[in-house]
């Protein structure tokens, strides 16, 4: 989120350093080029870097100075699911000698509940007279720099000089501010990405239920959502992965003392979607002859980012049961993918994991079987 971010301001016009540690991004960013997808960005980076409003830096002197400083590091989950609150602070402890008196400190990334007060009384404990804003990111990924300036801002700090100068800061992109308080805008992200993942857990439950029942479940989707404003929002069945809807769902339970019987469920759901096709697979067919096709591994349709995704969940359970497993994606560099047509050809059973556009075209003969969760070919929602 924190390079879309920094072009979007350098194209308003203000002067934006980007600071990161990896020497590889630097270099590919520094030579106009993404180091990620995302719609758009390629040409408004070279055009923000050609005329000095965004320079990029491994040096965190860069820091001190700036007037602002936005923090894209977010609280991740460990193997237990529990928030690692330490990190944040660590990162934060390990800058503190270039934060300076007078500066604006934004965190953007997903933050568990009262992180932000807590941030700013540890900057007081260390001298440091900053203001700490919390001002989350909503976006989806791929089209941020689309988003950020058709989306609604919420904005939250300590204090009122704080919240003045986070307004003032995103007002550059857009004029729908929403102001909270810390801790409420801090559950406004949490319950937006988790409210999506219950959303997904239920299109996926539905789809098991109707698939036990010998049913396709894309023509009860179809009879359900059909020009009936009330169900329209219910998306269609999938994996439902990524960085962020899972860890944040996580993260609402262990702030409840996991007392949160819904997202636990969804969580239950959605990470259970791999084995049910696996076992429904077995119960079908003699898997340990048959060589299966992953289609798609990014987390997500038509990205490039593989984190969290469940296709190689699915991956790694198929290849316990198979006599070989294949996977392929457009947008996810690996030297052992192969291509789409190839992987078809040499497969038996196809699973789209992840339904990119690019695969809109694939001629998947009747010979094989195909398993299409999305119902992205229109063929039906069976397994």
């Amino acid at each position: 989120m924190g390079l879309p971010l920094s072009i979007a301001f350098a194209d308003k016009g203000l002067k934006v350093c980007a600071l990161d540690i990896n020497k590889d991004v630097y270099k590919t960013i520094s030579e106009g080029k993404m180091p990620f997808f995302e719609d758009g960005a390629d040409s408004l980076l070279k055009k923000v870097m050609g005329n000095g409003t965004l320079a990029i830096s491994l040096d965190p002197e860069s820091m001190s100075q700036s007037d602002t400083v936005i923090i894209t590091i977010g609280t991740p989950i460990d193997v237990h699911s529990s928030p690692q609150l330490n990190v944040l602070e660590k990162v934060i402890r390990s800058y503190m000698p270039y934060f300076r008196d007078g500066q604006l400190v934004v965190l953007r990334s997903t933050a568990y509940p009262n992180t932000t007060i807590k941030l700013q009384k540890f900057f007081d404990e260390q001298g440091k007279k900053v203001d700490v804003a919390f001002c989350p990111e909503r976006i989806v990924q791929g089209y941020a720099l689309k988003e950020l300036s058709e989306l609604p801002q919420i904005v939250s700090a300590t204090s009122a000089r704080g919240l003045e100068k986070a307004k003032k800061l995103f007002s550059h992109l857009t004029s729908d501010i929403v102001v909270a308080e810390t801790t409420e805008a801090e559950y406004a992200k949490l319950f937006t990405n988790a409210w999506r993942y219950i959303k997904f857990s239920a299109a996926n439950q539905f789809f098991m239920l109707v698939n036990e029942a010998g049913l396709d479940f894309s023509k009860v989707y179809k009879a359900m959502t059909h020009n009936y404003k009330r169900a329209m929002d219910m998306p269609m069945a999938g994996f439902a992965a990524g960085p962020c809807l899972f860890k944040d769902t996580a993260q609402l339970s262990a702030s409840n003392n996991n007392d949160f019987a819904l997202g636990n469920a969804a969580i239950l759901v959605n990470e259970g979607l791999p084995f049910y096709v696996v076992k429904k697979l077995k119960n079908k067919y003699a898997l340990k002859d048959k060589t299966i096709g992953i289609l798609g591994m990014a987390f997500k349709a038509d990205i490039d980012d593989t984190r969290d995704s469940l296709s190689y969940k699915l991956k790694d359970l198929l290849e316990f049961e198979t006599k070989r497993v294949y996977c392929s994606d457009p947008y996810v560099k690996d030297p052992s993918f192969l291509d789409a047509k190839e992987l078809i050809k040499k497969s038996d059973i196809i699973i789209l994991a992840t339904p990119h556009k690019q695969y809109a075209n694939l001629e998947i003969g009747k010979d094989k079987t195909l398993v299409d969760i999305w119902n992205f070919y229109k063929k039906g929602c069976v397994v």
